[in-house]
């Protein structure tokens, strides 16, 4: 599955039962129930999760240990609000840019200023995450696609509309709070087919002449 970074609504926590490491969260919501069955994967607050009970004005999901260890959700708590969108279909528009909903790691809201209609958001993060933070780029922080205006050494910068502002939980966030981050995954994969291996067709110079570029 994928998705776009496009967010339909936001939700609220209803309630959380937690295990040792994992969770069972209920989530209210309206927009994104339409034609959603058990079984279909909704990105909440960017991490891609399956719905595995439905209400009438909510949405039942699992939240694994590996999942609470690499995104904000081991805070989560009731009543917080949550981005969500449902999974791309084949005949939908590419409104955003291409978003797993497999989170990268989280980041830290370090500033936040006002410019005329916009508002500016710097994100904190490690130097790791940042070899695939380019400056024109795409980013997704909470799931919403943005573009990376300007980058630091361990920090970018990114420019919310109003619009943005009006249907996101971004701008809700306050400094020092954490966001989930997920790269853009063109860049990863570049970087992994263009990696040394064992095998014999590694993307390197040699390989490119063989094959007459």
């Amino acid at each position: 599955m994928m998705f776009t970074g496009i967010i339909e609504e936001t939700g609220i926590v209803r309630s959380i039962k937690r295990t040792a490491h994992s969770a069972k969260v209920a989530i209210h919501a309206k927009t994104v129930l339409e034609e959603t069955k058990i079984g279909d994967s909704i990105a909440c607050d960017g991490v891609c999760l399956t719905v595995t009970k439905l209400h009438d004005d909510a949405f039942e999901v699992d939240i694994m240990h590996e999942t609470m260890e690499r995104t904000t959700f081991a805070s989560l708590r009731a009543h917080a609000k949550l981005n969500l969108e449902r999974a791309l279909k084949a005949s939908d528009r590419l409104g955003g840019h291409i978003v797993s909903g497999h989170i990268d790691d989280t980041g830290t809201i370090a500033e936040k200023k006002k410019d005329d209609i916009a508002h500016w958001v710097k994100v904190r993060t490690a130097p790791a995450l940042m070899r695939y933070i380019v400056e024109k780029g795409s980013i997704a922080i909470d799931g919403i696609s943005l573009t990376v205006a300007k980058t630091e050494q361990n920090a970018f910068w990114v420019s919310i509309i109003p619009h943005t502002e009006d249907v996101t939980t971004l701008l809700d966030k306050r400094v020092h709070e954490k966001v989930n981050l997920e790269c853009d995954i063109i860049g990863k994969y570049v970087e992994k087919l263009t990696q040394p291996h064992t095998g014999s067709s590694s993307l390197d110079e040699a390989f490119l002449k063989r094959h007459g570029y």
